[in-house]
């Protein structure tokens, strides 16, 4: 009789995680954005625009027009919740989005933040679905727990 055994191990959860949706390109009109995806943005800029360091203070100009909408921060980490927070707040219609993938570059940004050495984490179907139906690239930044957060 062929038995199976529950091993019990799981990975240790992601200390938190930090997400933005981010539309970049030359011609981006930030308002557009806003107009065409339904919610204000956390932070735009237009190409050239003067953005100021919200920390430092520093002056940089802008070399791209940009869009992004952030999520509050999870601790532990939930991207899965991060980008339902997220895409719960813009239009769900698949015209729109495709129209904005194909003059502009759309990502979903996640900072992850382990708490030990050996950290995980998944994704759902459905977020993944989600993301995929509206053409945005996952990128992830992986921080070990030694890092500066």
């Amino acid at each position: 009789m062929l038995r199976f055994v529950e091993i019990g191990w799981q990975m240790g959860c992601i200390g938190h995680s930090r997400v933005s949706l981010r539309i970049f390109g030359d011609a981006l009109r930030p308002v557009e954005i806003t107009l065409l995806l339904g919610c204000e943005a956390t932070q735009a800029a237009y190409k050239g625009e003067e953005i100021h360091g919200r920390s430092t203070g520093q002056v940089r100009i802008a070399r791209t027009g940009s869009w992004h909408l952030q999520a509050e921060r999870r601790e532990p980490e939930d991207l899965n919740g991060q980008i339902e927070e997220i895409l719960g707040k813009l239009t769900a219609d698949l015209d729109v989005w495709a129209d904005i993938g194909q003059r502009y570059r759309v990502d979903l940004f996640c900072g992850l933040f382990m708490a030990t050495s050996n950290d995980g984490m998944s994704l759902t179907p459905a977020s993944l679905l989600a993301l995929g139906q509206r053409g945005i690239e996952l990128a992830l930044d992986i921080y070990d727990a030694g890092d500066n957060r």
